[in-house]
């Protein structure tokens, strides 16, 4: 996916810093978090994995926008899956959340996180390009909590399109 990187530069987002790995607040609407302490570290509760999760800033994203899918847009959390092993040229790989099509249950949209102080570049474009090269979902999806971005695949025509927003469940 060439000239991904420039487009999405053409946008316009505000961008906060993520000082010291410390939790920010980020540009999704806020849910009822659940954290706790094992060991000395903080934990996250994932609604997709039934479990606490060590909490990093890519947690921290992934969380805040897996729960603004389902309480906001809503899409259905059993179609959704965190940490999806997959084969790409031979290495295994992980997308951060995939959502699957109701009737075959094929990849419909994959879902990157980065950190809010990870800047969105072209390499993270061409990771989840790399994924979808394996899976051949409809939309790709990148956040790092601030700016968040949505390309919709058009397979027949061999062309994308970076969408204003993520759109509903119902939209897709």
């Amino acid at each position: 996916m060439k000239n991904l990187y420039a487009q999405m530069n053409e946008a316009r987002y505000s961008i906060s810093i993520c000082k010291n790995k410390k939790m920010i607040p980020l540009n999704l609407p806020t849910f009822n978090i659940k954290i706790s302490q094992k060991n000395g570290r903080t934990h996250i509760f994932d609604i997709l994995r039934r479990r606490y999760i060590t909490l990093t800033p890519e947690e921290w994203v992934r969380q805040h926008f897996t729960n603004y899918l389902i309480d906001y847009l809503g899409y259905p959390a059993p179609l959704m899956a965190n940490e999806v092993t997959i084969n790409v040229g031979g290495v295994s790989r992980r997308c951060d959340t995939v959502l699957y099509r109701r009737e075959e249950g094929t990849p419909r949209m994959i879902i990157e996180y980065k950190a809010p102080d990870i800047e969105i570049t072209q390499e993270v474009f061409n990771q989840i390009s790399s994924y979808n090269s394996v899976l051949r979902a409809e939309y790709l999806v990148v956040s790092n909590g601030l700016r968040h971005f949505c390309c919709h695949l058009d397979y027949e025509s061999q062309q994308y399109r970076f969408l204003p927003e993520i759109p509903a469940y119902s939209d897709l």
